[in-house]
C-alpha cells in the first residue's frame, strides 16, 4: 500500500520522530529519512534551540533534535523536498559548523574532544596569568597601596589580551549567533564584559581612575574555567559508548586457501571461516561449525556465568572465548553485528529528547533576549535611582553574566546520556529518553507467558516408570526418540545427555505427525506419544491414567511410553518457569504495579503457571492478533501500560504499549518493535529499568530545580547590586559544572543489588 497521510498531533506530548517510529513498527515504510550531524560552535542551550528553530521552519524538515552535551543533531526530513547537503548548509548559514556523523567514529570523537580540552586549557592558563594581576590590583587599591598594578595603561594592556585574544571564541560565537538571527550565551558574556572593558578604557583616557578591567578579565576567565570543566565532564557522560566501542576485536584469524591468516577485523567478509582459541575475543557474529567452548557473554548480557556453546550455536562478536577452540562461519559483519547495533541504539537514545526536556528548550529559546531586556531595564532603573553611570553598568553586567543558561541546557541531556549508558552496561538497552522517562510511571505490566515468564523451551520434568527404574525408562525413550526433530522429543534427548546416558540410534524410526513416534530399539518395538496414538495402536493405558491426570493438572504435557504393546511409564514435559520470574513479579507487585499474564495456552495450564509465580490477573486462550487489543484496552482504562514479550506475535502489543520490553533472545521483529531490550532475558531487568528510570528522573528534576532556581534567584540579586560581575561569573560556571557532576553521580548508582 502507498499513499499520503495527514496526522494532527500535540507536539508537547509527541514529536514527528515518535510518530514515524510508531508507523514503522506496524510494518509500513515512511518516506521521511534521518540524518545525524556533528555540530561545532554551540555554547549553550540557546544555540541548540536556535538550530532547532531554524531547521523546523524549513520546508521538508519534519523534526529536529539537538543534543548540546554530544554536540550532535538528529534531523528527520522528506527527501523529495530537501536533501542532506541543504540541511548542513542551513546550519552553517546561522554560524555553526555541521558535518555528517559516521557510526563508530570513536577515534575522531576522542581526538576532537582532546583537542578542544587542550585548547581550552592553554587559553585558560593565559587568562589566569593575565587576570591575576588585575584581580590583585583591586585589593591593593582597596588597601590604598599604589603599585604599577594600579596604572590604568598597564591594566588596559593586560585586560586587552584577555578580552580579545582569549575571549575571541566568545566574539565569534556571538557574531555567528546574531548573524543567524538569535542570541546565545556568548552574546551575554560579550555584552557584559565588553561594557565593563569599554567603560574602563574611557576612564583611562579621561583620567577618571575608575576601572573595571578586573571584572571583564575575571568574568572571561571564570566562564572559560566553567567551559573547560564542563567539556571534561561532558566527555565522561558518553563513556558508555566508548567502552562499548573499545570491546571490538582488532583482528581475526581466518582460513584462506586452507591457511590461517590474521587480518584486520574490517577485512572480514560474510562466509569467512574464523578460528578462535582460548582467551581470545570473538571478532564478529557467526555460527559454530566445528568444536565447542564456554563463552563469556557478560559484555552483552551483564551475566557473568560463561555460556556453553557447540556446533550450530550462535556466537556474538566482542564476547570472550574462555576455554575451548572452535571454528565458526561469519554471518554478520560491520554495522550488522550485535555490538554495532547496540552502540547505534545507545547513541540514538542519547541524542533523543525526553518530554521533560521540551519545557527547558522552550524557555531557553526566549531566555537570552529576555535577559538582555532585563539588563537594559536594570541599567536604566539603577541610573535613574542613583545617578551613577558606573554602578548602573556593573549591575547590568552582573545580570547578563549570571543569566547564562548553560546549566538549563545541560540539565536533562546529561542525565539521559548517563542513564542510557548505565542501562547498556547492565544489559538493558533503552531506545530513547522518552522511554527512560516513561518507565517509572508504569501502573500495569502485561507479561507474555512463553519465553518471558517461562524459558520458552520444553524440558523433561517427570519420569514415572512402571516396573523399572527411571534411568532405564529414560534410556529407552531417548534412544527411540533420537532421530526425531520434534521439540518434545528433543526435551527427552537433552535430559538423557545431561545425565551422561550414551545413546545409539534406533534400528527403525517412524514419526507419526500429531501423535508421536514408533521405533525399533535392540529389536524391540517402542511406541511413544499421546492418548490418540495409544488408541490407534490398541494399547491399554489404564495403568498410567492417574499419572496422566496428575501431570495435566500441573499444566504439563503427558507422554506415554509403550514397549511391545505394553505401557511401561509416562514422561512429563513442560515449559519450565525461569528462576528469576517469581522474584521479579513479586518486585513489580511491591511497586504497586498490576501484573497480567497473557497466553495462548488453555486456562488450566495458564492458572498452573500463574499460581507458581504469584500472578492473579490471567488472560488465557488469546489469539496472537488479540494481544495488542488487550494492551489497548488497559490503556483506555487510564493505565500506563508496559508489555514484555519475545515472539513475532508479541510485536504489535509491544509497539502499542506505553513501554515495550523485548527479550533479546526472541524474534528480531519483537526487539525492533520494543522500546527497551532486555539482553539477559531476565524479568528482574524490567525492575532494573524502572529503578533506573526513577533514579534518572530524580536526577533530572534536581538538575532543573537548581538550574531554574539559580537563574530565577540570581537575576534579581544581580539587578539589585547584591552580586558583582565576578561573583556572578563564578556562580554561572559553578552552576553548569554542578549540573553535569550531579548527572555523573548516576554512574556510581548500583543497579544490581
Amino acid at each position: 500500500m502507498s499513499g499520503n497521510a495527514s496526522i494532527t498531533y500535540d507536539e508537547d506530548t509527541i514529536n514527528v520522530a515518535e510518530i514515524i517510529d510508531t508507523i514503522k513498527k506496524t510494518g509500513y515504510k515512511v518516506e521521511d529519512d534521518k540524518i545525524v550531524l556533528n555540530i561545532k560552535g554551540m555554547s549553550c542551550s540557546a544555540c541548540a534551540a536556535r538550530i532547532e528553530q531554524v531547521l523546523k521552519t524549513k520546508q521538508g524538515i519534519t523534526q529536529a533534535s539537538v543534543n548540546l552535551p554530544l554536540n550532535r543533531a538528529v534531523v528527520y526530513y522528506n527527501q523529495s523536498l530537501i536533501d542532506r547537503s541543504q540541511i548542513i548548509d542551513e546550519i552553517n548559514a546561522v554560524g555553526f559548523s555541521a558535518t555528517e556523523y559516521s557510526d563508530l567514529e570513536i577515534d575522531s570523537i576522542d581526538e576532537n574532544r582532546n583537542k578542544e580540552i587542550k585548547n581550552l586549557k592553554i587559553q585558560l592558563i593565559i587568562a589566569i596569568v593575565f587576570s591575576l594581576p588585575l584581580f590583585s590590583a583591586m585589593f591593593f587599591n582597596m588597601a590604598g597601596i599604589n603599585t604599577i598594578l594600579s596604572n590604568g595603561y598597564f591594566q588596559l594592556a593586560l585586560a586587552t589580551v584577555v578580552q580579545f585574544y582569549v575571549g575571541r571564541r566568545f566574539f565569534l560565537g556571538a557574531y555567528h549567533s546574531l548573524k543567524g538571527g538569535g542570541a546565545n550565551m556568548d552574546v551575554l558574556v560579550i555584552t557584559g564584559t565588553l561594557s565593563a572593558y569599554l567603560y574602563s578604557v574611557y576612564s583611562v583616557f579621561k583620567g577618571l581612575n575608575e576601572y573595571y578591567f578586573e571584572a571583564s578579565a575575571v568574568i572571561i576567565t571564570l566562564v572559560l574555567l566553567g567551559k573547560y570543566l564542563e567539556t571534561v565532564a561532558k566527555g565522561k557522560t558518553s563513556e558508555a559508548i566508548k567502552k562499548l566501542m573499545d570491546l571490538k576485536a582488532k583482528t581475526a584469524r581466518v582460513i584462506r586457501d586452507n591457511i590461517e591468516v590474521e587480518i584486520p577485523i574490517e577485512e572480514v567478509t560474510k562466509g569467512d571461516i574464523i578460528v578462535v582459541r582460548p582467551g581470545e575475543k570473538i571478532p564478529v557474529d557467526g555460527i559454530i561449525k566445528q568444536g565447542n567452548s564456554s563463552i563469556d557473554e557478560s559484555m552483552l548480557t551483564g551475566e557473568s556465568v560463561p555460556v556453553d556453546k557447540e556446533a550450530g550455536d550462535i556466537v556474538i562478536g566482542a564476547t570472550i572465548n574462555k576455554y575451548g577452540s572452535f571454528k565458526y562461519e561469519a554471518t554478520k559483519i560491520g554495522k550488522d553485528t550485535a555490538l554495532a547495533k547496540i552502540i547505534k541504539l545507545v547513541e540514538d537514545a542519547q541524542v533523543s529528547k525526553a518530554p521533560v526536556q521540551r519545557l527547558a528548550d522552550k524557555i531557553a529559546g526566549v531566555f537570552v533576549p529576555t535577559v538582555v531586556t532585563i539588563a537594559i531595564i536594570t541599567f536604566i532603573a539603577t541610573y535613574i535611582y542613583t545617578g551613577v553611570f558606573s554602578r548602573s553598568l556593573i549591575h547590568a553586567v552582573a545580570v547578563l553574566v549570571i543569566a547564562c543558561p548553560c546549566s538549563l541546557g545541560l540539565a536533562t541531556p546529561t542525565a539521559i546520556m548517563v542513564g542510557t549508558g548505565k542501562g547498556a552496561e547492565n544489559g538493558v538497552l533503552i531506545k530513547g529518553g522518552e522511554y527512560l522517562e516513561k518507565a517509572h510511571k508504569l501502573e500495569a505490566i502485561v507479561l507474555d507467558k512463553t519465553g518471558t515468564i517461562t524459558k520458552g523451551k520444553p524440558e523433561l520434568t517427570d519420569i514415572k516408570p512402571i516396573g523399572s527404574q527411571e534411568d532405564e525408562l529414560l534410556l529407552i525413550s531417548a534412544r527411540a526418540e533420537l532421530l526425531s526433530e520434534h521439540p518434545l522429543s528433543k526435551a527427552v534427548i537433552e535430559k538423557a545427555k545431561d545425565m551422561n546416558i550414551e545413546l545409539e540410534e534406533p534400528e527403525e524410526f517412524k514419526a507419526i505427525p500429531g501423535k508421536g513416534i514408533e521405533s525399533i530399539v535392540d529389536g524391540v518395538n517402542i511406541v511413544i506419544g499421546n492418548r490418540k496414538l495409544m488408541e490407534m495402536k490398541d494399547i491399554n493405558i489404564d495403568a498410567v491414567s492417574k499419572d496422566i491426570t496428575e501431570l495435566q493438572n500441573q499444566g504439563k504435557t503427558a507422554i506415554i511410553v509403550a514397549k511391545e504393546g505394553q505401557v511401561i511409564g509416562t514422561l512429563g514435559i513442560a515449559d519450565v518457569i525461569k528462576k528469576s520470574s517469581k522474584q521479579a513479579i513479586e518486585g513489580m507487585k511491591n511497586m504497586d504495579i498490576e501484573v497480567y499474564m497473557l497466553t495462548g495456552d488453555n486456562e488450566l495450564t495458564a492458572k498452573t503457571i500463574a499460581k507458581q509465580v504469584g500472578i492473579d490477573n490471567i488472560i488465557a486462550d488469546v489469539l496472537p492478533q488479540d494481544k495488542s487489543n488487550i494492551v489497548e484496552k488497559l490503556k483506555q482504562e487510564g493505565k500506563t501500560v508496559g508489555m514484555v514479550g519475545d515472539g513475532i506475535n508479541d510485536a504489535p502489543a509491544l509497539a502499542i504499549a506505553d513501554v515495550g520490553f523485548a527479550i533479546a533472545a526472541g524474534a528480531d521483529v519483537a526487539v525492533e518493535a520494543a522500546d527497551i531490550t532486555l539482553m539477559r532475558g531476565d524479568l528482574n531487568d524490567v525492575l532494573l529499568a524502572i529503578n533506573l528510570s526513577k533514579r534518572t528522573m530524580r536526577t533530572i528534576r534536581q538538575n532543573l530545580f537548581w538550574a531554574f532556581i539559580y537563574n530565577v534567584a540570581g537575576i534579581p540579586l544581580a539587578a539589585l547590586g547584591f552580586l558583582n560581575p565576578m561573583i556572578a561569573g563564578g556562580a554561572m560556571a559553578f552552576s553548569s559544572v554542578s549540573v553535569v557532576s550531579n548527572s555523573l553521580r548516576l554512574k556510581k548508582y548500583k543497579l544490581r543489588r
